[in-house]
């Protein structure tokens, strides 16, 4: 995993306190404070960009539904195909939720 590189306490502690956030107001509260608009819009974006692909859209779909890049749309397939599964893990909780 690329993280691992990152691994130490101070990630632990940014992890840990995600992890103790109780809703989505929370959430809301928390990345207010913690990253800048437009860090949030790109984090935003990538998951509908990784939901997409997973569900099999094209990549003319996706930049016309979410406005990504085609090298946004890129890297996110790369981690997809290559990475850690954590766009698949979320997605599939994310669908869970929604049955």
């Amino acid at each position: 995993m690329q993280i691992d590189k990152l691994r130490g306490e101070q990630l632990d502690q940014l992890f840990d306190a995600m992890l103790s956030l109780k809703n989505r107001e929370e959430c809301y509260q928390f990345f207010d404070d913690l990253a800048t608009m437009s860090e949030i819009q790109s984090f935003a974006q990538r998951l509908q960009v990784a939901k997409m692909l997973l569900e099999g859209s094209t990549y003319s779909s996706i930049e016309t539904d979410t406005n990504a890049s085609t090298a946004t749309i890129s890297r996110v397939r790369r981690c997809i195909n290559f990475g850690s599964d954590g766009y698949k893990l979320v997605v599939d909780r994310l669908k869970e939720q929604e049955s």
